[in-house]
Formats: C-alpha cells, structure tokens, sequence
C-alpha cells in the first residue's frame, strides 16, 4: 500500500490553547468545553472503498502520546493494543511486535514530536493504520490526517482540533455513564468512604470522576442514607505514570479511613494498588479489566477499547471504513459497563448490575457529562465531596 506523504515542512494550523495540567505541556484544562457532535456506532456507512484483498502485509501501529505512556500500563494503552491483538489473531497475521502490528513512544511529549514520529512510523514501519490513543493527540491528529492522506487513523478518546477527515475515525466512550455503575455498585456494596485519584483533569478523567460521584448520590439516596453518609476525597495526580509519591498519598489515604479509591490514572493507577495492597484495602480500576493486577482491585470502569479498535480494523480491510466521523460508544451499544465476572463485590448481585445498566441504556438515567466540577456538584446533595 504505497503512501504519498505531503511535505513535513507544510506549517503547523494554530488549533487549541492548552492550560498545563499534567507532566505533559499540552493537556488541556476543562469547563465549559464543547462536546464533539458524535454518533451511536450502530449505523454502519455504505461500502465506500473496495475490501482490501490482500492483508497479510498489512502494518498497524499504536503510537503513545509521550515517553511515559507505555504499552503495559494496564489501562488505556493496554486496552487499545489488546484490540489490534484481537484483529489480527482473527485475520491469521502475526502478533509478534515488528512485523504486522508495533508500538511506538515519542522522545517527548510534544505535537511537534508526535507528528515526527508518525513521519517516521510510516516511511520506516509502513503504517497502514495508525491507532492514536488519548486526548493529547487532539492538535496533532488534525495535522497527521492531512500530512499523511494515504493512511488511516483511529484516534481514540477525542475528535481532531477542526474537521475530521475522510482517513480518520474519531471514537469517542461514555466515561460518565462507566464512572456512574462503579459509583453505584461500591456504595450499594456497602463502601461509604470512597476516592477518586485521576491522573490528570483531561475530559475522559474527568467524566469518570464526575460519573463516579453520580453513581455515589444515586445509590445513597436508593438506600435512603442521609447527608454525609458516604464522602468522597477527590484528586488529579498531575500525570499518568507510576510514581512512588502516588503511592504514598493513597497510602496516607487508606491510613485515614477510605476505603477503596477509583484510580482513573492510567500507568498510575499500580501505584494505588500497590498501596491498597498494603493497607488491606480496595481499588476500583478503569478502562480495561483490571481484576489481574491484584486481589485489591474489587471491580473496573471499563470502555469498549479493544472492540472498538477491532472493529475499527475490520471496517478498514472490509471498505466499510466510517473516516470522517465520531462514534460514541455508550450504554445502549455495551460500550462501557463493570466487568461482573471478574469483579470481586462482597454483596452486589448481576441482577443489581443489570437493572441498573438497563435503566442507563434504556434512557431511564441520565448522567450529566459537563466537565464543570460546578455542575456536578449542584446535583450532589447526599454525598459529601472533598477536593
């Protein structure tokens, strides 16, 4: 699949003003912020391009948004790769890092560097479709569409700052509604002091949080508890990388009585496990199914990352590619939801969990997605929120 590569030295559009807020120089602040106009995933496009016939020379790459974003971080990362895994165990293409599928760091966290790399992924690598995970690449995606027309991106987490292009597909995940069932299921569980530990205020940490607090008021006032009844420390990190100083704040945490904290941290969130795991206590995990990285990880706020990006995968290789486009993944597509098989809930049942998820999908309960702290909290009257 040959690429026709426009000239690197085409200028930069100027795009988005960032507000520092991670590790990273990019990452923008939230409030007020507007949503991108996004769709169920359910419509499929008409056939626009011809299947491709041959695909067992075809190349994916997975490339992170900074050095400290790595493949195994047990989260996002991990969840995305796992879907490039899953379309090529399908298709009979090698899982060996290299040949059809990679992961690639830039050398810093920067558009500039991001971009750079892509040039490089695809002139050394051959990329045909690049998967391009997290929030960070919201400036740089709107470049890459254009620099590189001949190859296809999945950009996960965001929509490109400006117009999609036709060769990219922008998925979007109903954080809200997944941070909304852990809420829920650990108050109903009987928790009532909880934490929210997120690895920056970037929108899909901050929609966890906010759904989390959601779920939280909703099953106090199922359960008719009275105010400050269940209470909630809630904090971004500042990065999403393991870091022994996270493992101390949630240690001191856990030495103060919560319970159990919902670390929406990325790489970050084994630091907190390593904490709970040494204060006998619990953690709720996010994006993937985390019940493997300890006992302590009593469920996870899950999205559908790896069969979103398979099938991502698939409309490519069969001309049914949806570029141009933003897709939600929510409720009412199984986009999101609490790994119930594996979760570890002394007394919630699945007939609890699927009453709940039903209403949810159903449209019974709406979770508020404003990135506004201001918003979510004129709507918290039971829950007691400590920032």
């Amino acid at each position: 699949m040959k690429k026709v590569l426009l000239p690197l030295a085409l200028l930069l559009v100027a795009v988005l003003a960032f507000a520092a807020c991670t590790r990273d120089n990019d990452a923008p602040a939230v409030g007020g912020q507007q949503e991108p106009t996004v769709e169920t995933p359910a419509a499929e496009a008409p056939a626009a391009e011809a299947p491709v016939a041959d695909i067992s020379g075809l190349r994916i790459a997975l490339v992170a948004h900074s050095p400290e974003s790595i493949l195994d971080d047990g989260s996002f990362n991990a969840g995305a790769w796992q879907g490039i895994l899953q379309f090529a165990r399908e298709h009979g293409l090698s899982t060996t890092r290299g040949q059809n599928i990679e992961f690639f760091q830039p050398g810093t966290a920067t558009d500039e560097a991001r971009i750079d790399l892509v040039e490089n992924v695809v002139q050394n690598f051959g990329a045909d479709v690049i998967v391009l995970p997290g929030f960070h690449f919201v400036a740089s995606s709107y470049e890459m569409q254009r620099l590189f027309p001949d190859v296809k991106f999945v950009l996960l987490d965001a929509s490109p700052a400006g117009d999609i292009a036709s060769n990219l597909v922008a998925i979007h995940y109903a954080e809200h509604e997944s941070g909304f069932l852990a809420g829920y299921a650990i108050v109903m569980d009987g928790f009532r002091n909880l934490g929210f530990m997120g690895g920056a205020a970037v929108p899909a940490v901050v929609r966890f949080g906010h759904g989390f607090l959601q779920g939280a008021e909703h099953a106090a006032n199922s359960l008719g508890l009275g105010a400050g009844d269940v209470t909630v420390r809630y904090y971004y990190i500042g990065g999403f990388a393991p870091d022994p100083g996270v493992t101390t704040q949630a240690g001191s945490w856990y030495a103060t009585g919560t319970e159990v904290i919902f670390a929406a941290a990325g790489g970050a969130g084994f630091s907190v496990i390593t904490a709970a795991d040494a204060a006998d206590a619990y953690v709720i995990g996010v994006d993937v199914d985390q019940a493997g990285d300890g006992d302590v990880v009593i469920t996870s706020a899950v999205k559908g990352l790896a069969t979103s990006v398979s099938d991502m995968l698939n409309d490519f290789v069969n001309g049914t590619w949806r570029g141009g486009r933003a897709l939600m993944f929510d409720a009412t597509v199984n986009g999101i939801g609490l790994p119930m098989e594996s979760s570890r809930f002394r007394s919630f049942t699945q007939a609890q969990y699927d009453a709940i998820f039903g209403q949810l999908a159903g449209g019974a309960i709406n979770v508020n997605n404003s990135l506004d702290m201001n918003d979510i909290l004129a709507n918290i009257s039971l829950v007691t929120v400590e920032q």
